[in-house]
């Protein structure tokens, strides 16, 4: 595609309900309602997003997601038409909402969650008349691939703000592990802020897993200072290069914004 390289739920449950907000520190409450989000203007017609608390801590935007929804239509529009695209850790679907509405998607892309969230994800796909561009799909981190993620192979995941409550890393690890086995060639863009120390573990376990790079974004210096970070994962060896990237360091080097 152009710049890239050609049952019940048994896991824990990872809700607003089951997570402490001294461990998960959500952004400012707001009441459940409907936003709309252009992302600096980036879109034309605004993403209209219902959120909703009530659902679980994936119900609001995170920063990481707002983020990681404006790099992918500033810098990868043009790329993303024909790639098979897949969310995790959608929440509402912010990001991949953000995607097909702005980007052309030529097939339709996944938001994927937890069983939780999957009424939010299929509102907002309603809400945003895009349901020939989006499927909502139930994806639990660790366990095996669900047939029709097997069967879509994506070749592009999109997770913003995955990083957030330690006990699951290992269950996010695997699933990552498992979507680039599937497709050794697939981009992984992930986006979180650190919210405490343990979140960096995060990355030190990526790195031993994947080839990890902070990539190019205008707008570093000022989410940088937020504590976000946005790298690209990919399988080790592959030939896989993140579209519409000027330059790209591993994330070990990678100092000052890249130019």
């Amino acid at each position: 595609m152009g710049d890239f390289a050609s049952s019940p739920s048994h896991s824990p449950e990872l809700g607003a309900i089951h997570i402490s907000e001294d461990l998960t520190p959500l952004p400012e409450l707001k009441p459940a309602g409907n936003t709309d989000i252009t992302f600096d203007g980036q879109l034309s017609q605004p993403l209209r997003l219902r959120e909703d608390l009530r659902t679980g801590c994936g119900g609001q935007t995170w920063p990481a997601g707002m983020v990681l929804g404006k790099h992918m239509l500033r810098y990868h529009r043009e790329a993303l038409q024909n790639a098979r695209i897949l969310e995790l850790g959608a929440g509402g679907g912010l990001v991949g909402l953000a995607v097909a509405l702005g980007c052309g998607v030529e097939s339709r892309l996944m938001l994927t969650d937890q069983n939780e969230m999957l009424e939010l994800m299929k509102h907002n796909i309603a809400l945003n008349e895009v349901g020939n561009k989006a499927i909502a799909s139930i994806l639990n981190w660790g366990e095996p691939l669900p047939q029709e993620v097997v069967d879509y192979k994506p070749n592009v995941i999109l997770a913003g703000e995955c990083v957030y409550f330690e006990p699951a890393f290992p269950l996010l690890m695997q699933t990552l592990k498992d979507l680039l086995a599937l497709n050794p060639d697939a981009v992984i863009f992930f986006c979180f802020k650190k919210r405490r120390r343990a979140d960096m573990q995060f990355v030190k376990m990526a790195r031993k897993a994947f080839t990890v790079e902070e990539i190019f974004d205008e707008d570093r210096p000022v989410f940088s200072r937020q504590s976000l970070f946005l790298f690209t994962f990919t399988a080790k060896h592959s030939k896989a290069t993140p579209a519409g990237s000027k330059q790209s360091k591993p994330a070990s080097e990678a100092g000052a914004p890249i130019s």
